[in-house]
């Protein structure tokens, strides 16, 4: 599923592709969005390419061509490439008891998490380390090899990669990342956030999903990864 942002751009550069063969500037493309800097752009084009919706040829300028285009274009069903939540949707828990957000018939192979309270998808909040409550995972969208826990997003600085405000993300403890991971980032030993994980040398750059929020660089001695993002549940 591609947010609002995503599918308006990917909509707008078919329609310049198909009436003048090239497509727009990004220049153009800031405009057509009504975005404040052309940074928001690149986001935006860097997540329909990871989706597989676009891609872009080396070596030639405004090189942009259409792979492939979601339903609502009259294109085949959104497939997603890059990070591919595994969202299980369902009611919202009632205060006095977790809900059972799972089908019945994934309940069968579920496994219990702990929900460590609550993960900043927008600037650092202080730091989790206590169980909240607990929460039943399908065991396929656990990896092998590793122990999970879940949290709560709080924020919207993750949107345009599919994780919104109040959603419950599933994380497989690791201590190190690859670039372009989501994950839960420990940030001078005292603030916990989710974002999108890039190392170069001794600088190590959280990046946000949502251009109205900057990308913050710190010193790598001054973040320690907790975990990486596997999936997520969402509950209305």
């Amino acid at each position: 599923m591609l947010t609002k942002k995503q599918l308006d751009l990917l909509e707008f550069i078919h329609k310049r592709l198909q009436r003048d063969g090239v497509p727009p500037s990004f220049d153009e493309m800031k405009d057509a969005l009504d975005l404040r800097s052309k940074s928001g752009i690149h986001r935006l084009i860097t997540a329909l390419e990871e989706r597989g919706f676009i891609r872009r040829l080396a070596h030639r300028a405004r090189a942009i061509e259409i792979v492939k285009l979601p339903e609502s274009l009259g294109g085949a069903s959104e497939v997603q490439g890059g990070f591919k939540p595994r969202v299980i949707e369902g009611p919202h828990p009632s205060p006095s008891q977790p809900a059972n957000i799972l089908p019945e018939e994934v309940v069968l192979h579920a496994r219990e998490l702990p929900v460590m309270g609550k993960i900043a998808a927008g600037v650092p909040i202080e730091a989790i380390s206590h169980v909240d409550h607990h929460v039943a995972v399908p065991g396929q969208m656990l990896r092998s090899g590793g122990s999970h826990y879940a949290l709560e997003v709080k924020g919207d600085s993750m949107i345009e990669a599919g994780i919104n405000d109040g959603d419950v993300v599933i994380i497989r403890e690791s201590e190190t990342a690859e670039n372009g991971e989501i994950v839960v980032a420990l940030v001078e030993d005292q603030e916990a956030t989710l974002k999108r994980f890039h190392q170069n040398g001794n600088s190590i750059a959280l990046e946000a999903a949502n251009p109205s929020y900057e990308t913050r660089v710190y010193p790598s001695d001054k973040v320690k990864v907790q975990g990486t993002l596997v999936g997520l549940i969402r509950t209305y």
